[in-house]
């Protein structure tokens, strides 16, 4: 089954593969947000000769599948980032990933790029009927961070959206919702006309350090480039040891409804997109064609459609039971890429060889921050900023670690039902 987005992008948009023997300066590994992202900021400071392969479509991966949520911040709690790094770092890292978010906000309006951009802000839910957590967030956000998100009472909320099941809430103005696979592919069609040579259907089988430079092989095509930047995530596989060993792939499921019409109003009376404090969060969005989109649920089990639909039905009604009888019309799942300390794995191997992966299920805007650096980076135009170093590449242990993963979650979600 096709995903909602596949089914509403561009079907015509497409890449040829790569044949040949082919010499470039700069070639990225993976046509997702972070690939896309890290081509797209080098062709802004001019740079030629870049060249991005992507092994199946570009955004098929994490990117083209997620929740459509644009906001800052890093899959590791805020606070956490403060006792890790120290407020002067947590506060530059953070920053960074709000400037992404206006980096997106103006690529699509530069390169006009149709992604059903919904500027209507995100809602954070409280789940536990848990004032102080909520009030100690937004101290910490705007005291720490400088950033202001505001207090919504139970009344407030409820008038937006229809359950009981929400108490409070925060509301991050500046933060929007959109198609992510219409801006992924918005992004490609812009670089290919920019001149960078984009190209699909060419899964890269081996990269190797040659001399002052590197040998790329696919299927078909034999790459010789400058400098190599991987931006894999949850797919890397075996692409390379070194930073394959370092990624957890996790899943999540998403579904959508059939079209509402006026009874989504029955529903939410807020284009904003939601999600609430539970370490389980669901998370969802009205649709432009007046959809409910409905996210949730870690796992590491690459679930078929008909689960997806069972599991996530049952969390929606939870909330919303007045749309127990609506119809499922999609439901799909994909793999993210997490690190173990939850922080984007941004950086250089020894050997030379660039990588930004990691960026779990918070990536929209810190990819677009990772693609920024590493043009920097790339370009000479100053070293990555201080802090990602600290984290690095710790081994994630292969099933072991995807097990040790799966026990922690339902640990979380048992405390997420003991607090409830």
């Amino acid at each position: 089954m096709l995903t909602y987005y596949q089914s509403t992008a561009d079907p015509s948009l497409a890449f040829p593969a790569l044949v040949g023997q082919v010499e470039v300066d700069v070639v990225i590994v993976g046509g997702g947000y972070a690939g896309l992202a890290t081509a797209m900021s080098l062709l802004e400071r001019g740079a030629k000769n870049v060249m991005l392969l992507e092994a199946q479509t570009v955004g098929h991966g994490a990117s083209g599948r997620n929740g459509g949520f644009v906001f800052g911040g890093f899959s590791l709690d805020n606070a956490e980032l403060i006792r890790q790094l120290g407020l002067q770092q947590a506060r530059a890292l953070y920053q960074l990933t709000l400037d992404a978010v206006q980096r997106i906000r103006q690529r699509i309006t530069q390169y006009q790029i149709d992604c059903d951009a919904q500027y209507s802000g995100v809602l954070l839910a409280d789940w536990f009927r848990d004032e102080r957590a909520l009030r100690e967030l937004q101290r910490l956000m705007q005291t720490q961070f400088d950033v202001q998100w505001d207090w919504l009472s139970r009344e407030q909320v409820r008038e937006l959206l229809v359950t009981k099941r929400y108490h409070g809430a925060l509301f991050e103005s500046n933060a929007f919702h959109f198609h992510p696979l219409k801006y992924a592919q918005g992004l490609a069609r812009q670089l290919q006309g920019g001149g960078v040579a984009v190209h699909e259907s060419s899964a890269v089988q081996s990269i190797t350090r040659q001399g002052a430079g590197w040998q790329l092989q696919t299927a078909q095509a034999r790459i010789r480039a400058r400098e190599v930047v991987v931006c894999c995530g949850g797919y890397i596989e075996r692409l390379y040891p070194a930073l394959a060993r370092a990624v957890l792939p996790i899943a999540t499921y998403v579904v959508t409804t059939e079209p509402l019409g006026q009874r989504l109003q029955s529903v939410m009376r807020t284009q904003a997109a939601v999600y609430d404090t539970r370490f389980a969060f669901d998370y969802y969005r009205p649709l432009s064609d007046t959809r409910l989109l409905w996210g949730g649920r870690i796992s590491i089990k690459d679930r078929a459609p008909a689960q997806v639909e069972r599991l996530l039905r049952a969390d929606l009604v939870r909330v919303y039971p007045q749309l127990r009888d609506v119809r499922i019309t999609h439901a799909w799942s994909g793999m993210m890429s997490y690190a173990r300390h939850k922080m984007p794995q941004i950086g250089r191997l020894p050997n030379g060889l660039w990588y930004a992966m990691g960026f779990g299920g918070h990536g929209v805007a810190p990819t677009t921050m990772a693609g920024e650096l590493l043009a920097q980076a790339l370009s000479g135009q100053g070293a990555l900023p201080p802090g990602f170093e600290s984290y690095g590449l710790p081994p994630t242990f292969g099933a072991l670690g995807r097990l040790a993963a799966q026990a922690s979650y339902w640990w979380m979600q048992a405390r997420d039902a003991w607090r409830r």
